[in-house]
Parts: C-alpha cells; structure tokens; sequence
C-alpha cells in the first residue's frame, strides 16, 4: 500500500509532507447521545425497536467492550477527533474547554490527505458564535475565549450546534414533561440554540420535524457531493438523540403505545435515529460505496438519570452517565466495513473512542511521529483483521475526581476522591460487583502505578488555546 507520509505536531501548527490520498476508503463516524449499552435490540431489550443497528451488527463488527472516552459528551466527542485523552486540551468535562487549533484531528488530517470532510449534529467542542446569545456559552463573554468552531477545525462542510437541541422541532421548546427544558423555558418559545453552516451563518428555515432526520438529510448531501466529486470523504454524524429533550414524532411514538410519556418518546427518539442509520447504509449502497466505507456507531456515554427516574438502560452493568463504573461509559459500539470485514463477529477486546484516529490513519496508511501525536488511544486494526484478540494498553479514564483505567481483563477504578480504589474481573464480573483489589494486590499495585504515570503526564498541557 502507498504510504501518506504526514507530521504530527502536537505543539506547534500541523505540517502536511504528502497531501494525497493514501486509498479511496471513506470514513464515517456516527453517534448518538445518552445511549445506554442496552439500548438496542440487538442486546434483547423487550421493547426497543433498532433493526437498523442490529442489521449492522450483524453485518460487521459488534464490539461487546466498547468504551466512550468519558462518562459524559464533550470530553468523548474530544477523544473520537483526537486520539488523545481530552483532559490533554482541557476539555475535563461537558461545556468546558475547546478543542484547541493546534491539537492534530482527524478532519484535519484526512483533509491534508486529500478528503472532503463534513460535521452535522452536535458540536459540544467549543463556541460557534462570538456576537449573539447561543446555547450554553456562545455569544456570553464566558465563552469568547472558548470559540472553536468545526469550519475553523478542518471541516469544509457543516450543519452543527453547539450543543443540545430538542429531538423533534429541535428550535422550539417542548412540553417539559420530555425532559431537558429549564425553568425559565416556556413550551412554543425559541429554544435557544442553532444550527450553524459556517461564521455568522444561522440556519433559520427547513428546521421542523424529526432533528434526526434533518442531520441525516445534510449528511446525505455532502456524501453524495462527495460521489459527485469523486473525492473521498470524512463525516462525522452526532446525533442529539436521546439526549434530553427527547421529543418523538407521532410516527415513532406510536411504535411505543405503552408505558409512561417519557419512556415512549425515549424510545420513539431511538427508533427514529435508527431510522436515520438505514438511510445512511442504504445510501452507501446505492451510491456503490458501501464496500469502502468505514462505517462506526457509538454513543457518546450511558443514560441519563437514576435508574428508577429514566428510561435508558445500561443493564446488567453498573452506572451510568456521569460514573466511570461500567453503565457510565460502556456503550453500543459497531463498525461495518465489507473491504476489511467480510465475516461478522462480536469483539470482546475492549475498544474505544480514542481509538478512532489511530486505527483510522493506520487503515490508511497514513505515516505519523507517534511520539510527537502521544496518542492515549491504540490502533484497533490487528483486531479488526483478527490477528490479535488484545490491545496494545488499557484505556485511561479521569473524571473529576474519578479515575480507572481498564484492560483486556482487569478494571482498577476509584468512584470519587475519598473512595478507595476497587479492581474488578470485567469479563467474569462484568456487574462490578466483587471487588478483588485485597485478593490481587500485584495487580492493583501496577495497575495503580500505571495511572499515576498517566495522570501525571496530563500536567504537560493542562489546557488549550
């Protein structure tokens, strides 16, 4: 295979030494927000209907350890981009931080490397306007030095907010019965943020409707651009369902007649994003691009809410968003790809979200200074082939004042500052309920020696700019 030969410079402006395209195999990340690891149907659940996802996942890869970055959105979505942990760049948790200029992404890599590049969806990685009031941060003075928007981080085409937006009408407050309005937030009123398409432009017409599809129709656009152009691409779809609101159409609401409002517009956000994934797969086929494309789904991190309060579902793990225990940040994870997958399979190798630009620029076969990048996350090709059934190094987690680090087998975590560390059997115990930190001391020790060194390193660059 041609080699793309490409520096990477962690501290300094990105020098491209051959921009050309190394293979014509598309890359397409896909995401959804606030989906539980049993949120599917593919894991049995009694009610939810997926068959999209579960198509997919019996069609390719289904990664039964598969790993968000971070128990919540912003640090994750940082971690899919980058390859390195978000706490490297100051991303520590959601609203916080930017993704800094100078931190090498895949949208900027795959662009040097000749590929037209697409963000639609949530952003959650910096500020998309300086002059007026937008979501979270954008427009207040707290947030002008947290501008970062996808246009100036190497995406040529976007349709992005800055963060969540109803699931249905995503511009118009919903009944605060579906969760995720604030208190000063009447139903029929603005919402309060916007889809962006570049500096100072809003979007402000054709928003009604099922926010899922609205992403995926741009989507859909600028792959079929990209076909026309006979260009490879790079698009990243994040989804905002079932983030709170969630808010279903009368179409996926009435695939759920039962149960409480709530749990049946979660459910019907779900559907209708699965919807979305069959018009994305069935597009690359009749686009005749399926075969080289590089298909991935996750979620962003588990569900939200107590147990007994929300509907989404991390069952039988432990957790959920916010927690480093399983429930929090083991999430679905799928990769379809015929060129480089042609019999399916489930993975029990644990995978993550960091794992993405990696394994992306070494499918690629991009060349990189690995010392320079300091990739946190691994190359999942050995795996992906079937050459290897482990990973190159555990995955590290730092979450306030939660820490884990999880390998093939051992899981050591610490739920908060004055918690001891516990360390769990993942694939015998995959509830987190023996705790075998006493019993395993030469693991604990390393395991903890091996987090500290991690930590320790992030002071290298406590923020970004």
């Amino acid at each position: 295979m041609r080699k793309v030969v490409l520096a990477l410079a962690v501290l300094a402006p990105l020098l491209f030494v051959a921009v050309v395209p190394a293979q014509s195999t598309n890359v397409i990340l896909v995401m959804s927000d606030d989906q539980g690891w049993a949120d599917v149907g593919y894991r049995g659940h009694p009610t939810l209907k997926t068959p999209h996802l579960d198509a997919m996942a019996t069609a390719g890869l289904r990664f039964d350890r598969w790993y968000a970055g971070a128990p919540v959105c912003s640090p994750t979505r940082g971690s899919c981009l980058t390859g390195r942990h978000p706490a490297r760049y100051g991303i520590r948790g959601a609203n916080q931080g930017h993704l800094p200029k100078d931190e090498p992404n895949l949208a900027i890599v795959l662009r040097g490397a000749g590929y037209r590049t697409g963000h639609f969806g949530k952003w959650h990685l910096g500020t998309l306007t300086r002059t007026e009031r937008d979501s979270n941060r954008g427009g207040r003075p707290k947030g002008a030095d947290h501008y970062a928007p996808p246009w100036d981080r190497g995406f040529d085409i976007c349709f992005s907010t800055e963060a969540k937006v109803p699931t249905y009408d995503p511009m118009v407050t919903p009944a605060a019965v579906h969760g995720g309005v604030g208190k000063n937030q009447k139903p029929g009123t603005p919402y309060g943020t916007f889809y962006w398409t570049g500096a100072g432009r809003k979007v402000t017409e054709g928003l009604n409707g099922d926010d899922s599809k609205l992403i995926m129709d741009r989507a859909l656009t600028f792959i079929a651009g990209s076909v026309g152009a006979k260009k490879p691409f790079f698009c990243v779809v994040w989804f905002h369902a079932p983030h709170l609101p969630v808010v279903a159409g009368k179409k996926h609401l009435d695939l759920y007649p039962d149960g409480d409002v709530h749990t049946r517009h979660y459910h019907g956000c779900i559907s209708a994003l699965d919807d979305q994934l069959g018009r994305l797969r069935a597009a690359l086929r009749t686009h005749g691009i399926a075969r080289d494309t590089m298909l991935w789904f996750c979620s962003d991190n588990g569900p939200e809410g107590r147990t007994a309060r929300a509907p989404g579902r991390a069952a039988p793990l432990r957790g959920r968003k916010r927690s480093l225990l399983e429930g929090g940040v083991r999430v679905p994870g799928l990769l379809e790809w015929p060129a480089r997958v042609s019999k399916p399979r489930a993975v029990a190798t644990p995978g993550s979200t960091l794992d993405y630009l990696p394994t992306v620029i070494d499918a690629l076969g991009i060349d990189y200074k690995s010392e320079a990048a300091g990739f946190d996350g691994v190359s999942l090709l050995p795996v992906i082939d079937g050459r290897a059934e482990v990973r190159a190094r555990p995955i590290p987690f730092v979450h306030r004042q939660a820490r884990a680090l999880i390998g093939d087998r051992w899981k050591l975590v610490r739920i908060g500052r004055n918690q001891p560390f516990a360390l769990y059997d993942i694939p015998a115990d995959p509830s987190e309920r023996k705790d075998l930190a006493a019993a395993e001391p030469a693991v604990t020790a390393r395991m903890k020696k091996h987090l500290a060194a991690f930590e320790a390193s992030l002071g290298a660059r406590p923020g970004g700019k």
